[in-house]
C-alpha cells in the first residue's frame, strides 16, 4: 500500500484549465488512475496511466484532459483543458498493480489497492 496525495483542485470558469497531481512514495512502480465523484453519483472512471506511453480515457474527457507520470518524483499528473461544469466532482487517485494490460482493468475501481483523500475540482458556468 501507498499513501497518496493529490493536489491542484480549485474553482475555474468553464472552459478554464486545471493540473492535479498525485504524489506518494512507490508511485512511480504503480498503475495510477483517476476516479471522480460528484454529490448523489457513483465514483466513475477518468483516466489510467500504466506506463508513460500506455494510457487510458473516459470517453467524456477524451481529448481535453491528459494523464503523464514523472517517476523520478513518484508524480502523476492529470491537466484538464476545457473544463465543464460537469466535471465539478472530487477527483481522486488511485495505484495499481501495472502488469495487467487490458484497458478494462484500469477503468475498474476495484483494480486499485491505495485511494487518496481527493481534491475538490468546481468548474462555474
Amino acid at each position: 500500500q501507498v499513501q497518496l496525495v493529490e493536489t491542484g483542485g480549485g474553482l475555474v470558469q468553464a472552459g478554464g484549465s486545471l493540473r492535479l497531481s498525485c504524489a506518494g512514495s512507490g508511485v512511480g512502480s504503480y498503475a495510477v488512475g483517476w476516479f471522480r465523484q460528484a454529490p448523489g453519483k457513483e465514483r466513475e472512471f477518468v483516466a489510467a496511466i500504466r506506463f508513460s506511453s500506455n494510457t487510458f480515457y473516459a470517453g467524456s474527457v477524451k481529448g481535453r484532459f491528459t494523464i503523464s507520470r514523472d517517476n523520478a518524483k513518484n508524480t502523476v499528473y492529470l491537466q484538464m483543458n476545457s473544463l465543464r461544469p460537469e466535471d465539478t466532482a472530487v477527483y481522486y487517485c488511485a495505484a495499481g498493480e501495472q502488469f495487467y494490460s487490458s484497458s478494462a482493468y484500469y477503468r475498474d475501481r476495484g483494480s486499485y489497492h491505495s485511494w487518496g483523500q481527493g481534491t475538490q475540482v468546481t468548474v462555474s458556468s
